[in-house]
């Protein structure tokens, strides 16, 4: 397809930002802005069986692919939609078996490989940018991020060398699994819970702020960005790549770690909002600041060590977990603190998949006042 751009918007470049999208008309809250079909996409290992490989659609009574009989479909359509892609797993999963277990990040780029060798033309995913335009920040990786991409490397070429041919070379695979791990984009549902990993080119495009006027929520493997502030003609139209909910050290850590910058924005100056995000539990005798800082630390380990475990640990363990690390952060944070925040809506969200009505309806009503609150803002994971 021809480069036609995205009405009511167009690409620029910046010595000081680099590349963005700016607004050429004006957009009301709560209007699409845009919507980008993923480029690539794949459905995390753990929701196969109650989603559809191809649409992501949830439902019961889904088929089997008759193959690999790992794989589920909606019907036989969204079963031929997925072929080009699946049959690069199907056949490896055939072989492999039970010891078929590449990372989510690998199989994505597995398909990427595939996709590129079979698109000549720019993808409706790409008016605006190109996935080879990607910034992959090569030179800003630390070792422990080259190891990780080397380990992510090798996983490639064991499970799928026999079934792609002619892999890319080091030094190519090296600078995609990096673009990605920059430009890549998780899959939610509404109740945020992790679907699947894919890449958005044209919402890859939006530069960061900790004040965004826009959102980006998903339908199946379509990313829909729209407005959550009024955004006037030769605005920029930017996007939160990180959890908002969070103070401004842990925003700046999160991503000078992941996107290799340092937030300057207004919100990350003025730090105005900091001192009511870390609310404190009243006590008799109040913390020192040296516990304050040790509960801070565990904290952020907890939530971290949460996100991994929602791949591999069952819900009721997911929950223990939650309600463990509340009992432990109450003694010293008070219910509106965000880190609190955060582990009562993960708990919500499993009490929710659980059908625990009772149990989500005790959590959400603990957070539903902070969370609209002015001073709080979203959380996206």
């Amino acid at each position: 397809m021809k480069n036609e751009g995205i009405e009511g918007t167009e690409r620029f470049e910046s010595p000081e930002k680099g590349r963005g999208l700016l607004a050429v008309r004006h957009f009301a809250v709560g209007e699409l802005v845009f919507a980008c079909p993923a480029y690539s996409y794949v459905l995390t290992v753990n929701e196969r069986g109650a989603h559809c490989e191809h649409c992501f659609t949830r439902k019961e009574d889904l088929f089997k692919c008759g193959k690999c009989k790992q794989a589920h479909y909606c019907n036989v359509d969204c079963q031929r939609g997925d072929w080009p892609m699946h049959k690069l797993e199907c056949v490896a999963m055939c072989a492999y078996g039970e010891n078929w277990c590449p990372s989510e990040t690998v199989r994505l780029v597995a398909r990427i490989i595939v996709k590129q060798r079979v698109t000549t033309e720019r993808t409706l995913s790409e008016r605006l940018l190109l996935l080879k335009e990607f910034e992959s920040h090569l030179d800003k990786m630390d070792n422990e991020k080259q190891e990780m991409n080397q380990a992510d490397i090798a996983a490639l070429r064991y499970f799928y060398s026999k079934h792609i041919s002619d892999l890319p070379d080091e030094q190519a695979l090296t600078e995609l699994f990096t673009q990605v791990n920059c430009n890549g984009f998780t899959i939610e549902d509404e109740e945020l819970s992790h679907l699947g990993s894919a890449v958005f080119p044209d919402v890859a495009l939006m530069n960061h702020s900790c004040d965004p006027n826009v959102i980006v929520t998903y339908k199946g493997t379509v990313a829909e960005v729209r407005a959550v502030q009024e955004i006037n003609p030769g605005e920029e139209i930017c996007d939160s790549y990180i959890d908002l909910l969070y103070p401004t050290e842990d925003r700046r850590e999160r991503l000078l770690d992941s996107y290799f910058f340092s937030c300057q924005c207004t919100e990350c100056t003025s730090r105005s909002k900091d001192k009511a995000k870390m609310e404190i539990r009243k006590l008799s005798a109040p913390p020192e600041a040296e516990e304050i800082s040790s509960m801070v630390c565990y904290a952020k380990n907890v939530i971290e060590e949460f996100r991994r475990a929602k791949h591999y640990k069952t819900p009721s363990e997911l929950l223990e977990m939650c309600e463990l690390s509340l009992e432990k952060m109450g003694a010293i944070f008070a219910d509106t603190n965000v880190y609190m925040l955060h582990m009562m809506y993960q708990a919500m969200g499993v009490c929710l998949y659980m059908q625990d009505w009772d149990g989500a309806m005790s959590y959400g009503e603990k957070i539903v006042q902070p969370y609209s609150s002015s001073v709080l803002s979203r959380c996206d994971e």
